[in-house]
């Protein structure tokens, strides 16, 4: 029902440490690497988002009217739907942040094989 909400509050607060993190390698005149990788956790979690979005919205969950939410009519829904939010949103959190540090650390194995390399 919104699941997808609660990718979009992690991103959110990703965001927001990422801005901090490139705030602190301007002061310190470091390369910006971790505001990238940060940056493309934002764009995994908000991409996925977005499509989950799509697909409520195919399925009638969203609608253009108030309450926007189709189970925020019922109170019964309502604990339905944050109990989703809760679950499968924050299973999708981790799956994500999962295989976002999965690729980092692939990537800096990979770049760092290639420095010893040259």
């Amino acid at each position: 029902m919104a699941c997808f909400v609660a990718c979009v509050a992690q991103a959110l607060i990703c965001h927001g440490i990422k801005k901090s993190v490139e705030h602190h390698e301007k002061v310190n005149s470091k390369a910006p690497v971790l505001s990238k990788k940060l940056s493309l956790l934002v764009k995994m979690l908000l991409s996925g988002s977005f499509l989950l979005m799509i697909e409520h919205i195919f399925h009638g969950e969203i609608v253009p009217f108030y309450p926007f939410l189709t189970a925020m009519n019922d109170p019964e829904d309502t604990r339905e739907m944050l109990y989703e939010i809760l679950t499968v949103g924050g299973s999708m959190d981790v799956a994500i942040t999962a295989v976002w540090a999965l690729y980092c650390y692939v990537s800096a194995a990979v770049s760092g094989k290639k420095e010893v390399k040259a």
